[in-house]
């Protein structure tokens, strides 16, 4: 890519930012913007070749996925994490199982020459969900905040679970005979580490930037750069311990959020700004260069399993994982529909690629055809099924049903453009 094409690159942010609101109205994400100005810079005006792409797309998407999830975290307080517990439980240790179970199954069926292990690697691969891609369901404060909560945390954690079960799978297609090193054991061993270094950086950072702004330490130019940092240095710290680090990222937001006072939205503020500008360049990118590349291999038999992946395959286990929990078939056809894949889907695939070059060639274009038809079905449907969903609940659900109970006992529930915590508002002393 020459100077002229970044000028151009940059462009098409900066033309973005200026419609951005009008062109979501209109259904028009930013995935879908960018995943298309990128297939037509790679295809239609060759201003990004593919070749030689495949390592900075993959250290891309990995740095912007640590600062979405730290960010989404830092928005969720622990009391009400707590409150919701039971439903995380059922999604986290029901739910993701069967879907990768199912995934699995699904793919030995349609493609008879991947074998098990290609197999649970794209069953894996596409089990973690996306709330990025929903954007609009996110955002809609006529959704009742419990919900969007659920989708938030659910999407945050699941990428970290499947994790070793990916690492599992690539190792077993590499040598099916040896897979010593990469069992259960070493997998939950890397989640402790990744929710320990997580805890351990979050709190830290949290307090430690919270003493210095009471004491007036620290400069509001650089605390947001400095939080952007700790995030990045939760995620490295904890893979040079062979821990999960995209587990930590998310739990160190967790951890700072919860300890770095009312203050924290503003630090926090700058790490969602820079992780969007990011996301915008990582979809332009896999529009530019995967997209040409995993399209060539579709069939009938890629389009029947992404169609399938994206309703049936996460729709039933979440309907499974959520019997019982008193939530109307409503919400529960809500959050099942709900689960975009998206950049955590697209690093899968890379490291695989990387790892087991053409002989992941099918399982990297079944995860990319999935990636991609979930841009734009999650991005085209998610305003009007979320304005759907909304005036269901507010027409038909008394307020007491499950889908608006309060998290935590004491806790107001404020439309978003009242918050104290909007970025644009002084922040309250702590």
């Amino acid at each position: 890519m020459d100077v002229a094409s970044v000028g151009l690159v940059a462009s098409v942010v900066f033309v973005w930012a200026l419609f951005s609101a009008r062109l979501g109205r209109a259904d028009l994400t930013a995935p879908i913007i960018f995943v298309t100005v990128g297939l037509i810079f790679g295809e239609a005006l060759r201003v990004i070749e593919p070749d030689g792409w495949q390592e900075p797309i993959k250290l891309l998407a990995e740095i912007t996925l640590v600062w979405v999830l730290f960010a989404d975290a830092s928005r969720v307080r622990l009391r009400e994490l707590r409150a919701d517990l039971g439903v995380y439980a059922r999604l986290l240790a029901v739910g993701l199982p069967l879907t990768i179970t199912v995934g699995t199954l699904l793919a030995m069926w349609l493609f008879d020459g991947l074998g098990f292990w290609l197999a649970l690697l794209v069953g894996a691969a596409l089990a973690p969900t996306d709330a990025a891609l929903g954007a609009s369901v996110m955002t809609n404060p006529a959704v009742p905040r419990r919900i969007r909560r659920i989708l938030n945390v659910e999407s945050g954690l699941n990428d970290g679970i499947a994790t070793p079960i990916v690492t599992v799978a690539i190792a077993g297609a590499v040598a099916a005979e040896s897979l010593e090193g990469h069992g259960p054991g070493p997998a939950l061993t890397a989640l402790a580490i990744g929710c320990a270094t997580g805890i351990a950086i979050g709190v830290a950072g949290g307090r430690a930037m919270r003493l210095a702004r009471a004491r007036q330490w620290a400069s509001e130019d650089v605390a947001g750069p400095g939080v952007l940092a700790l995030a990045l240095a939760a995620y490295t710290l904890t893979v040079w311990l062979d821990g999960n680090g995209f587990v930590a990222a998310f739990i160190a937001g967790l951890a700072f959020g919860d300890s770095a006072g009312r203050g924290g939205v503003r630090e926090v503020f700058f790490v969602e700004q820079t992780a969007g500008l990011m996301s915008l360049l990582t979809w332009l990118l896999f529009g530019a260069v995967a997209v040409p590349v995993v399209v060539d291999r579709v069939d009938w038999r890629v389009i029947v399993y992404a169609v399938l992946s994206l309703t049936a395959v996460r729709m039933l286990p979440v309907a499974l994982a959520l019997i019982g929990s008193r939530l109307s078939p409503r919400t529960v056809a809500f959050l099942g529909w709900f689960g975009p894949r998206g950049l955590a889907s697209v690093i899968f695939a890379l490291i695989a690629l990387e790892e087991l070059h053409e002989r992941a060639d099918l399982a990297v274009a079944v995860i990319g055809v999935t990636v991609l038809l979930s841009v734009f079905a999650h991005g085209l449907s998610a305003r009007p099924l979320a304005d759907r969903y909304a005036a269901a609940i507010g027409d038909g659900m008394p307020t007491d049903e499950p889908e608006h109970r309060p998290p935590v006992r004491g806790f107001v529930h404020r439309h978003p453009d009242t918050e104290t915590n909007r970025p644009d508002q002084p922040a309250k002393p702590d």
